[in-house]
């Protein structure tokens, strides 16, 4: 007689996840970053998954962004007390049914850290203090402010990521026999994409059984006239020229902060940076008045001391000591401009906007914008044609506008086929 199968299921509501283990920041280009457990000790399988990423030429801001979903999975199995090559499907399933209904954790200010321990939880106070609920949307802008839990965006990576995760180690033959992430169950049977016609694109039929539909959004630009007012919130040269070479630029943030000062030729009006994916060096053209902010950003900084020189950084901080600006830096410079104007731009919409501005002009051809945002797909950036909501109202509102007007207008009499107009005008006169 065989054993009856055990149909018990986690309340996802009930799990309790410590904020276990961390990812840890090396410094080391072989290895940049290293996931520890609850005793500190390197988690021997992602090292090993890092080391292959690293083979396949992926930069480190990928290695920390999968190594945080991995770190979220390593926490789930750590609370649940199941090694890592025990997991099967259903605990892929209740992973992914404990992401849908549990809250993000809080980061946890300095003064609240405990140094010799794990991190403590901020009051309750604090983390309600200064800033709109979850979820709710900017009166300026649009956007939501982040929800509470966890976005669909924030599933569909993981799921991805913990699949490629667990592929790796099947065919190494260093994990379970069965992946905790499979696809889907109308995918099982067959190849992906078996028969595919090869005068229609291909379809993605590798999606996985647990990732959720995630919906297109269209990427925000800022308006021009919130543009100028966010300018002119700005304090300092520096921040003048940064802003003013994103959005120009089309570059990402962090890939304007790579330039050094020999990057930057006025003359040729154009900048050098390292892109974010292929890590190559480009120069991208840039806008005349943002040369005109950078000379003058350097005057002040160079007059109070900072490093000069063709190999010394482009951007510095505001004041001694010295160091080269990082994103997180600005980053924050660019939350207390729009905390002065009650927004809630984010640097990447920069991007968006000089996108949209060099999408929609009809003298700039769309390869020449491709080039210039370093995109691999010309699709991608064809996203940039599509009118934003605000557009599409003020274009159905002219139109109904349009109509009354022509509605309003007297119509002209055309006489019936078969009679001159002349001779109507002869009997019956001028209808004017």
């Amino acid at each position: 007689m065989t054993e009856a199968a055990d149909f018990s299921v986690r309340n996802p509501e009930q799990l309790v996840v410590p904020l276990a283990g961390r990812l840890r920041e090396t410094g080391e280009s072989a290895e940049p970053y290293q996931l520890l457990d609850p005793e500190g000790t390197v988690v021997g399988p992602v090292a090993w998954y890092f080391a292959e990423l690293l083979a396949e030429s992926k930069p480190e801001t990928t290695l920390r962004s999968y190594g945080m979903d991995l770190l979220r999975w390593f926490r789930f199995l750590w609370a649940v007390d199941v090694p890592w090559d025990r997991a099967t499907r259903a605990e892929g399933r209740d992973f992914t049914r404990w992401l849908q209904v549990t809250d993000k954790p809080v980061r946890v200010h300095w003064r609240y850290q405990k140094h010799d321990g794990p991190l403590a939880e901020a009051p309750a106070a604090e983390r309600k203090r200064g800033g709109p609920a979850p979820g709710t949307p900017n009166a300026i802008t649009g956007k939501p402010s982040p929800g509470s839990k966890y976005a669909l965006n924030t599933w569909a990576h993981s799921e991805t990521v913990l699949r490629a995760f667990y592929d790796m180690h099947l065919d190494n033959g260093t994990g379970p026999i069965m992946n905790p992430f499979p696809l889907a169950r109308s995918r099982r049977s067959s190849r992906s994409n078996a028969h595919h016609n090869p005068m229609e694109p291909f379809l993605n039929e590798g999606r996985g059984r647990y990732r959720p539909t995630v919906p297109k959004r269209l990427p925000r630009r800022i308006p021009d006239e919130l543009f100028n007012r966010l300018f002119a919130s700005l304090n300092h040269n520096r921040d003048r020229a940064l802003l003013a070479f994103w959005v120009s630029t089309g570059a990402r943030a962090d890939e304007l902060l790579t330039s050094k000062q020999k990057d930057a030729l006025p003359g040729q009006q154009v900048v050098g940076v390292i892109r974010k994916g292929t890590r190559t060096y480009q120069q991208i053209p840039a806008s005349p008045d943002s040369f005109v902010w950078l000379r003058l950003a350097q005057a002040e900084s160079w007059k109070k001391g900072a490093p000069r020189g063709r190999n010394e950084t482009l951007w510095w901080t505001l004041r001694r000591p010295w160091r080269p600006l990082n994103y997180p830096a600005a980053r924050a410079m660019f939350i207390r401009v729009n905390k002065l104007l009650g927004s809630n731009w984010t640097l990447h919409d920069l991007r968006h906007t000089a996108s949209y501005r060099m999408a929609n002009d009809p003298k700039m051809s769309l390869t020449d914008v491709q080039w210039v945002l370093d995109h691999v797909h010309l699709s991608t950036t064809q996203i940039y044609l599509t009118p934003s909501p605000e557009e599409v109202i003020e274009n159905v509102r002219a139109h109904h506008a349009r109509r009354a007007r022509e509605e309003a207008e007297p119509k002209p009499q055309v006489p019936a086929p078969g009679y001159s107009p002349e001779s109507l005008q002869v009997l019956f006169g001028d209808p004017r």
